[in-house]
């Protein structure tokens, strides 16, 4: 199976741990995008929509830039969870003490293509 290039969308800066978006890219990687999105929908993560917008916008750089492909010829080649920048703030504790809170932000990457020799 000869693979074309792909059609990349990038989402950066969102709050939300590397460590629990990983998993749900995982899941979806090298599914056909319109069951990706479908199975995205029903799972009860905060990563799920981040992802699901992401694949979105991929799907519809895609189908900009060519108008012979359609939804259903699209499956997503690579899915990458970046880790970004850390907010940190401070979480007054007893005795005057204070922690340190990390608010940990991901970068996410979708690449989709088309499947040739359909």
């Amino acid at each position: 199976m000869a693979e074309t290039k792909g059609y990349v969308a990038t989402t950066k800066f969102l709050i939300a741990s590397p460590t629990k978006v990983r998993p749900v890219a995982h899941v979806i990687t090298r599914m056909p995008c319109s069951k990706a999105v479908a199975v995205l929908e029903n799972m009860p993560q905060k990563g799920a929509k981040l992802i699901g917008k992401t694949l979105k916008s991929a799907m519809a750089n895609a189908l900009v830039a060519n108008d012979k492909l359609d939804e259903d010829m699209l499956y997503i080649k690579e899915i990458r969870v970046d880790e970004g920048p850390r907010l940190k703030r401070i979480w007054c504790r007893a005795r005057g003490r204070a922690d340190q809170l990390l608010k940990r932000m991901c970068h996410i990457t979708v690449t989709v293509a088309e499947k040739a020799g359909e």
